[in-house]
């Protein structure tokens, strides 16, 4: 089973750079994106339907912002919008879907880019969502958790560690946070586990020719939870193909 995550930066810009047809090409079974920055009745997805997939859509109440989107070939058993706290909630910051054998949650982290007090948000969105994590797993222990997390969790994960350890995305915070994930959350970093001491990114500012100079960070993840690990037979970066200033991630998992 081939699942991808993509931080689109907006679907509908995507989609005029060929991104239903990547899509077709990769041919994953389950798809999930974050920041639409659309709602369902403004993209037509005619063409990923007709080719077997179904969408699900938490689009920010916000018009143009935020949103997470699941495509998926197999029907899942339930559909979840969010994680019952409105704040979160009303940016469509994470997508639940359940199916028989797992659970997988589609998640657009905040970022505390743009000043203080969206970095105190981003916070306690990590404080709120591990709590909620803890809970959730404990009646669905096999639970994959992907998309942009907005943090880079290791000096191997970004361009350029000693000058952005300043940096919202590279706090020390905001690594410990994810350095409890992975250790007390019960989570595996799929691309870590495939591939310890490979360097490779997932996002590039705009600025300075970054991409061309692939001067990234690695910021979008998909976790699984370690009773799924031994499951994991692949993962990595679609890093060659832009329809984003970030790109896709993928993890093969054998679901056999």
């Amino acid at each position: 089973m081939k699942i991808i995550s993509y931080n689109t930066n907006g679907i509908r810009a995507a989609q005029k750079k060929g991104f239903e047809q990547w899509v077709l090409d990769q041919n994953p079974n389950i798809l999930c994106i974050q920041e639409t920055k659309a709602s369902a009745d403004q993209v037509n997805l005619d063409l990923l339907q007709e080719h077997g997939y179904h969408a699900y859509w938490h689009s920010a109440e916000k018009k143009g912002y935020s949103g997470t989107l699941t495509l998926t070939k197999q029907i899942p058993q339930k559909v979840i919008l969010g994680m019952g706290n409105e704040k979160y909630d009303s940016e469509g910051r994470i997508l639940i879907t359940e199916f028989k054998d797992f659970s997988l949650l589609n998640c657009y982290f905040p970022s505390g880019t743009s000043g203080e007090q969206r970095q105190e948000f981003k916070y306690e969105f990590l404080d709120d969502f591990y709590k909620f994590l803890e809970e959730y797993k404990s009646k669905h222990p096999n639970t994959i958790v992907l998309g942009d997390f907005n943090i880079a969790h290791q000096d191997i994960d970004i361009h350029d560690p000693k000058g952005n350890k300043k940096s919202s995305g590279f706090l020390p915070e905001e690594r410990a946070w994810m350095t409890k994930w992975f250790s007390e959350g019960g989570m595996v970093d799929s691309f870590r586990k495939i591939h310890p001491d490979k360097v490779e990114y997932s996002w590039w500012s705009a600025r300075f020719n970054s991409r061309g100079q692939n001067k990234g960070w690695r910021i979008d993840n998909i976790s699984v939870s370690k009773e799924m690990e031994n499951l994991i037979t692949d993962a990595g970066h679609y890093n060659q193909d832009i329809h984003s200033d970030h790109c896709g991630v993928f993890v093969v998992l054998n679901m056999a």
